[in-house]
């Protein structure tokens, strides 16, 4: 049953689309942080499962072990993402649009998109208005 479900939310959430361009087998080597929540297509949430990374090469993403069927390590790189700020009721956050043909949103709150802006440099995309 926890297989179906976890093969459920990456489909749904686009991570299983994502994985035929961008999986990585790679062990990633870059700025990383743990324990990050997410929501991707379909209002799929992640909450304190993900990992996200940053390097010259593009943004990690990954699942934690007891999640991770059906969601493979992905490296995106940074020319096949683009940046949105938005805000909600209540937070602000950002949208990066992940893919260069299925564009799968991964909105994350501001303070982390921060943090990525910052250790990406001048790798980041530009933000789209």
């Amino acid at each position: 049953m926890w297989g179906f479900i976890s093969a459920g939310v990456s489909w749904i959430g686009g991570w299983s689309a994502l994985s035929r361009t961008y999986r990585t087998q790679i062990p990633f080597v870059g700025e990383k942080w743990t324990l990050q929540r997410a929501q991707m297509r379909w209002r799929t949430n992640y909450s304190n499962t993900l990992t996200l990374g940053v390097n010259s090469q593009g943004l990690y993403l990954a699942i934690m072990l007891l999640f991770r069927f059906r969601h493979p390590p992905l490296l995106i790189p940074w020319s096949h993402i683009k940046v949105r700020g938005s805000s909600g009721r209540v937070f602000e956050y950002a949208i990066l649009t992940l893919g260069h043909e299925i564009e799968i949103p991964l909105k994350i709150g501001k303070s982390l998109a921060e943090k990525l802006r910052t250790a990406a440099g001048t790798s980041w995309p530009v933000e789209e208005i």
